[in-house]
């Protein structure tokens, strides 16, 4: 059976890396009773008993392995946190020996190295993971090292723990980079190149310095450095501008980058009597860019302007390459401004012009997106082609190839899409299932276990309480302190378990969650594996008479307010968002007090968090949004993720637009995949609940605006 793959939510992808987040964590949300942690192990060593009242099954011949019942680490994890908080270094060496050999034994030692990483040695860091090998803190802790000697410049630290980091994010990996660029080996720096050389989003500052040295890499080729040079005029990085035309052997003078950017049009009056020559075509670009920061509209003109000229010449001052990439300039400015000024067909003509081998995922991607919304299935094409080839094979690019082949005159090409959605159709993403539809083929919840929640061998359960990753994780949920730990404790039980390629565990650990009341992370065992279906784990059912009662009340689908309610909390009661938002449904306290006004109720912030209220205030909030934006849910998600109007906007100005096409195009990289999560989610609820709907049906056809 095919494998139920379910993108995740955006805050879920938030927590799967197991060091981000919590590397800001304050201890001070630690501050709980000294004795709720070592009851909380002693009761998740889950005796005989324990373990019969729990999953409800005959126990006959069941023996847990008794390693973490009672753990004498436990009571002092909390005194210890306070302990790093206060920065009491004295208290915290007597917890590394009161807490030795306990399961959270590494805790008091990590907290004591990292309130002064910088004067660690490589050595100590070393010592700390062979002492406590496969254990997210050993993770932590040398891949934070990594970073911090990094940005000390102590490369040669960094080298010797590299091959200790197993789970890098984006700036740690930078940072093994930057180590091995400045200590000879320049292959293995080179690994991190596709990440950082040609992007022109914002990168962690790690991530900057590597793109800025690697123009000294001995295996960086004077074509790789015109390719971002070019992105550097485009963006006006002027650092990174110098640097590289110095190593292609035409220099530009930082005064002649500053003046341009004080005065973009003096340069273009006086370029007619300039010379043909590369630093010119290089001086152009940035001018061109600096003034499509301000006007991509006046670019426009100034570009068309100049090339009527230039033909005319009998010597051209612009050769191929800097208009086809002055081009480029403009499609990408145009795309930024799609929310503001509404949708172009523009942007496409501009990427087209700009045609060559030469681009890199972000333009490609705008490409593709722009092509995308007015259906220029053969520019689609071209945008795709563009891609690298991991990318290309990517479900989201396969299903979007398919699209613009099934559109062809080209009995073959249509085939080609046939194959396609019918490969697609394998999997149960969002673009799987669209692709189901175009198939005739339809998402059945009964195939994937329905309701039913899988069976756990004794075996397997017992192993749940014997793997220590595991074990942690369960003692720090049942304590109260601050979720970041067992969560972090929890995504790297997964990740190691899912590396041993060991499901049954996963799939045990995850049952016992789901008893438990965790299902955030039950949800996130089950997303992370390849080969296990269970929608009873994946997609829980909680608070299901409330959710249908005040959907109905509401006018919208069950499917749909679970959809969000998924995307949202994972389930989570107590959930707050940075922003403020909080709840099952996330919802803003504005927007609660919007609800409350309009209900005849007296807005409470308890209230209004409340598992019940905030399910009656998020459904009636989503019923309102429904009615407002022309009944089409696709754009109501939209709106309940990034406001009506923006969500309005989005809306084709005249005529109608597939929903699909509405939705790739969304302006915001959040909202877009929250959409597609939340259709994806609330196709596989209907289902669930009974009321099957396709994905295609469900999403419709979005109107024009007005």
């Amino acid at each position: 059976m095919t494998k139920l793959r379910v993108a995740h939510s955006i805050k879920d992808r938030e927590s799967t890396d197991q060091k981000d987040g919590a590397k800001r964590l304050k201890v001070s949300r630690l501050r709980v009773s000294a004795l709720s942690l070592a009851t909380a192990v002693s009761a998740l060593g889950l005796s005989q008993v324990a373990c019969a009242e729990l999953w409800g099954d005959d126990q006959d011949g069941y023996q847990q392995d008794r390693s973490y019942q009672q753990d004498s680490g436990a009571s002092s994890f909390t005194a210890a946190a306070i302990a790093a908080e206060r920065g009491d270094m004295s208290a915290l060496y007597s917890y590394e020996q009161a807490m030795s050999g306990s399961l959270f034994a590494m805790y008091p030692t990590y907290w004591r190295m990292n309130l002064d990483l910088n004067s660690q040695s490589a050595a100590a860091v070393s010592q700390f993971v062979r002492q406590y090998p496969n254990t997210v803190m050993a993770e932590k802790l040398v891949a934070d090292f990594a970073e911090t000697k990094a940005g000390s410049n102590d490369y040669a630290s960094v080298r010797q723990v590299a091959n200790l980091i197993t789970n890098a994010d984006a700036s740690e990996r930078c940072a093994v980079a930057l180590g091995f660029n400045n200590g000879g080996d320049t292959m293995r720096a080179m690994a991190a190149k596709s990440d950082v050389w040609l992007t022109t989003m914002k990168q962690p500052a790690l991530c900057e310095q590597l793109a800025m040295e690697m123009n000294n890499n001995a295996l960086i080729s004077n074509q790789d450095r015109a390719a971002r040079l070019k992105r550097m005029l485009r963006i006006g990085k002027t650092g990174d501008i110098m640097a590289l035309s110095s190593r292609l052997g035409t220099p530009i003078a930082y005064s002649a980058l500053s003046d341009i950017q004080l005065n973009p049009s003096s340069f273009f009056s006086r370029f007619g009597r300039e010379p043909a020559s590369q630093t010119n075509q290089y001086l152009y670009l940035y001018a061109l860019g600096r003034v499509a920061d301000k006007s991509y509209r006046e670019a426009a003109l100034q570009l068309d302007f100049d090339i009527k000229q230039d033909n005319q010449r009998s010597i051209r001052l612009l050769n191929d390459e800097t208009r086809r990439y002055a081009y480029r300039i403009l499609g990408v400015k145009r795309m930024n401004y799609n929310t503001d000024d509404g949708f172009s067909a523009e942007a496409v003509d501009w990427f087209r012009n700009s045609l060559d081998d030469d681009f890199n995922f972000e333009e490609a991607e705008d490409y593709a997106m722009a092509a995308i919304r007015f259906g220029r299935w053969d520019d689609v094409v071209e945008a795709i082609s563009k891609m690298d080839s991991e990318t290309q094979k990517d479900n989201q690019w396969q299903y979007w190839l398919a699209r613009a082949y099934e559109q062809s005159s080209n009995a073959n090409k249509r085939s080609i899409a046939k194959k396609m959605y019918q490969n697609l159709a394998k999997s149960n993403d969002y673009y799987g299932l669209m692709a189901k539809d175009k198939i005739g083929q339809r998402f059945d919840a009964s195939r994937l276990g329905g309701h039913h929640l899988p069976n756990v061998s004794n075996a397997d359960r017992a192993r749940v309480m014997q793997d220590a990753n595991f074990a942690r994780a369960f003692a720090l949920y049942n304590a109260d302190v601050s979720r970041a730990y067992a969560n972090r404790e929890w995504n790297w039980a997964v990740k190691q378990a899912r590396d041993n390629r060991d499901d049954n565990l996963i799939v045990a650990a995850a049952r016992q969650a789901y008893d438990l009341g965790w299902l955030d992370r039950a949800i996130y065992a089950i997303d992370n594996t390849d080969r296990v279906d269970s929608l009873a784990l994946s997609h829980p059912m909680p608070h299901q008479d409330a959710v249908v009662r005040y959907s109905q009340s509401a006018g919208i689908d069950p499917a749909w307010a679970y959809g969000i309610m998924r995307q949202e909390s994972r389930f989570v009661t107590s959930a707050r968002s940075n922003v403020g938002a909080s709840g099952l449904m996330q919802i803003m306290p504005d927007t609660a007090k919007y609800v409350a006004r309009h209900l005849g109720e007296t807005y409470s912030a308890s209230r209004a968090n409340s598992g019940d209220t905030n399910i009656r205030y998020g459904t009636w909030y989503m019923g309102d949004i429904f009615k407002r934006l022309n009944q089409q849910p696709a754009v109501a998600t939209a709106g309940y993720n990034a406001g009506p109007n923006n969500a309005k906007r989005w809306q084709p100005a005249y005529g109608s637009l597939a929903a699909d096409q509405y939705i790739e195009s969304i302006a915001f990289p959040e909202t877009r995949n929250y959409v597609k999560h939340v259709m994806e989610n609330a196709t596989i609820y209907s289902s669930l609940l009974g009321r099957n709907q396709p994905i295609s049906q469900r999403m419709g056809t979005v109107p024009a605006t007005f």
